[in-house]
């Protein structure tokens, strides 16, 4: 890809970002939509985002595959990678080559090399000097996160945190509303997510496609969307059924 040809799409990319920030907008459809944006625009193959709670415990928010959004939560769980370090120390990291970091990392890389990964990144979401959480990025093969591709990465995560604190100025009485109504959204589409998986018998990101592709066909927010399919009984077979024809070759 040439320079100019990166540049046109990063541009396009901010730019849709932007003009989403600018309408109605779900939060973890769009912070879904960013980590896809990752993976198409930089030199990695998968995304995370990880947002701290009120309490400054980091969760996740949204990850680009079922395979980055099993090896953020082990992430989290054995409290050491790139996310975690980044978090703590408000600083980028990279890591080109897994193999080197084992004595740092030892059980983050042994699971994030047998999930197929070979390098790791992580740049902090920040916001009026406070950290909110951590981007998560992912290759399959050893690299570097050079300059062109740490400024593309700050810049998306930037519109994470925009979208999060969108219309208040960040300070600590205006964050922690809005990051536990992030999380909160969040745990609610995990929730429909793990329905649709069930009574469908598909797998989890199938699932959660069905619900942001019947979400977006209708004009509606997911988070909206998931919170009907687990807490209306009138809207539940109704939107139980769409999906179902959804699934109809």
């Amino acid at each position: 890809m040439t320079d100019a040809s990166r540049e046109t799409r990063v541009l396009d990319a901010v730019v849709t970002l932007v003009d989403s920030l600018l309408d109605d907008f779900d939060i973890v459809d769009l912070l879904t939509d960013l980590t896809e944006r990752c993976a198409d625009l930089l030199d990695i193959a998968a995304a995370g985002f990880l947002l701290a709670d009120p309490l400054n415990r980091l969760r996740l928010l949204a990850a680009t595959t079922d395979q980055v959004h099993a090896l953020e939560l082990f992430q989290l769980q054995s409290d050491e990678g790139p996310c975690v370090d980044c978090f703590r120390s408000g600083q980028p990291v990279s890591v080109a080559d897994l193999t080197t970091a084992a004595q740092r990392w030892p059980r983050f890389v042994a699971a994030a090399r047998e999930a197929g990964f070979a390098s790791v990144h992580a740049v902090p979401m920040r916001a009026g000097g406070t950290v909110l959480g951590a981007l998560g990025l992912f290759g399959t093969h050893p690299g570097v996160l050079d300059e062109a591709d740490l400024l593309v990465s700050q810049a998306l995560a930037h519109v994470a945190c925009v979208a999060i604190l969108q219309e208040h100025p960040p300070t600590p009485a205006t964050v922690l509303p809005q990051l536990r109504s992030a999380l909160t959204s969040r745990m609610v589409v995990e929730q429909a997510k793990g329905f649709v998986r069930e009574i469908f018998d598909v797998p989890v990101e199938e699932a959660f496609t069905l619900l942001r592709t019947y979400a977006r066909s209708r004009g509606e927010h997911l988070t909206d969307v998931a919170r009907a399919l687990m807490g209306d009984r009138t809207s539940r077979p109704v939107i139980v059924s769409a999906l179902s024809d959804m699934l109809q070759p």
